[in-house]
């Protein structure tokens, strides 16, 4: 019993110690959370889970917090407040809820430091890639504020003389939110922004190697008046379990979800016995193709800051670098010498860092598979190509790949990570079958100095998003979701009020 005890306290004492590394980065300590979030109360639970940092992992040194895994009764508490919570807020009006947006807006702006601080430790991208996050999940704050006070439904008009036809638009209810890793505090702001202005309550299910960031903002919605009820966020280590009760459950009216399609899949699956409402923003293997006319210097910086973002770790980036055969060499060899001269990796909160480590080691080894089979099957490595062990365990080289075919399944499948294949092309016919030759489409690039040609293309390519001359297309004012088996509802903008909303048709009989 006393061994047992000893090893007690000294897990107790590496956590304390570990916990206290974090806090003494921040300003403001108060925003470092390890207990779940339940109707305005900090739930411990009794299991917990282990967060480390990518960037120094498997180094004993890399745990930086237990954070309390909530259980399914949790999760039915959580449940039960937001529905209580519910027929109360959906009765507050658009101008009080777009209040309540702006406060948490300005409160994550006056914590942009610390937000990204969290941010770096758990995900591992770095400083300048974390800060920027923040600045754009805080937009969604602000521009949901803003479309709030104008949720409006219409008069139509009757073929019946007497009756006047109203469509009123209401809140659909309690919505589940299940967001990712790889944009812990973006992923949630695009979803709860939407749903807080539509007047719903929520439930959120953050990932579990990145759940400080989503309890922060929980700590930043009291802060800001959220009601009792409005916001939840319940971290768990048992992810399908979780995610099978929000689908599942009759309270539950929506679902939103970030993260792959074979999950995707899943979870559609076992809403169907409730009828749930979904919105699915899935994966994608985006197409970034430089045509014969195109700027090349331009689109080699559209391409470092697409495919490279975040280490290659993010939804959108560019996964299959289509260049024109005329234009190849240049590109190609434009391409190698910026990335040589510009990318500093390591630890993300070191100066002048601009990429950090792959996650964990699920995403080295499928990095790892495509670039071997890639070289298997003779594609030449342009640039990088080893793993750099003396950094940390979780660090790879910005790879480029020449020579890439279809056969290979760096062409085939979503690699989510840093490599940029590059493949050859002759016309716009055969690039667009290429480009669309995937079961998926979430966002697609091409660089073209022809307008015929970018409005032909953009007609063509079968993706939900597309940037044309840019590499860069984020923002909150973007329709942001795919087509295919990448998804559907759309987030973001004006439209990304609707999939929190239903439509009630009310006949008045005015004879």
């Amino acid at each position: 019993m006393f061994y047992r005890n000893s090893i007690k306290l000294a897990v107790r004492s590496y956590s304390i110690e570990a916990s206290s590394k974090v806090i003494s980065t921040l300003k403001n300590p108060s925003l470092f959370k390890t207990s779940g979030y339940i109707n305005g109360e900090w739930i411990t639970g009794n299991d917990t889970i282990e967060v480390h940092n990518p960037a120094s992992f498997p180094d004993p040194t890399s745990k930086i917090a237990d954070v309390a895994s909530l259980s399914a009764t949790d999760y039915e508490n959580a449940i039960e407040a937001a529905s209580n919570a519910f027929a109360t807020f959906k009765k507050t009006t658009g101008r009080h809820r777009s209040e309540l947006l702006l406060n948490l807006y300005q409160l994550m702006k006056e914590n942009q430091d610390d937000l990204a601080k969290l941010i770096v430790l758990e995900n591992g991208k770095p400083y300048a890639d974390a800060y920027g996050e923040i600045t754009y999940a805080a937009s969604f704050f602000q521009w949901f504020a803003e479309e709030a006070p104008r949720v409006a439904g219409d008069i139509i008009p009757s073929s019946n003389g007497s009756n006047r036809i109203l469509a009123l638009r209401q809140p659909i209810g309690v919505c589940g939110i299940i967001t990712p890793w790889n944009f812990p505090a973006a992923m949630i702001t695009r979803k709860l922004g939407a749903a807080v202005a539509a007047g719903c309550t929520t439930v959120i299910k953050p990932a579990s190697e990145t759940p400080l960031s989503a309890l922060a903002l929980a700590h930043l919605s009291e802060l800001a008046g959220f009601p009792k009820g409005v916001v939840n966020v319940l971290p768990s280590s048992d992810a399908p379990a979780a995610g099978k009760l929000l689908c599942e459950h009759p309270k539950i009216k929506k679902v939103s979800f970030t993260g792959s399609t074979n999950v995707g899949k899943v979870l559609m699956g076992q809403s169907s016995s409730t009828l749930k409402k979904l919105s699915m923003e899935l994966g994608g293997n985006a197409p970034f193709i430089v045509f014969d006319d195109a700027d090349v210097d331009k689109a080699v910086d559209g391409a470092i800051a697409s495919k490279f973002r975040s280490s290659g770790q993010t939804c959108i980036c560019a996964n299959r670098l289509f260049i024109h055969e005329s234009v190849y060499d240049e590109f190609s060899t434009k391409f190698t010498e910026k990335l040589r001269k510009t990318v500093k990796i390591g630890y993300g909160l070191e100066e002048g860092i601009t990429h950090g480590p792959v996650i964990h080691s699920k995403s080295m080894s499928k990095v790892r598979q495509h670039i071997d089979d890639a070289v298997s099957k003779g594609a030449k490595v342009l640039l990088g190509g080893s793993k750099l062990p003396e950094i940390g365990e979780n660090f790879h080289e910005l790879t480029v790949l020449g020579d890439v075919t279809s056969d290979m399944l760096i062409s085939q499948e979503e690699t989510f990570g840093p490599v940029a294949p590059l493949i050859k092309f002759s016309s716009e016919e055969e690039v667009l079958q290429a480009a669309n030759t995937p079961d998926v489409g979430l966002a697609g690039y091409f660089y073209s100095t022809d307008v015929s040609r970018i409005f032909r293309v953009a007609e063509e390519l079968e993706v939900g998003m597309l940037g044309a001359n840019t590499g860069a297309i984020s923002e909150a004012a973007l329709p942001f979701g795919g087509v295919k088996q990448s998804g559907f509802g759309r987030e973001g903008s004006k439209f990304g009020i609707e999939d929190y909303t239903i439509v009630k048709g009310l006949v008045l009989n005015i004879a």
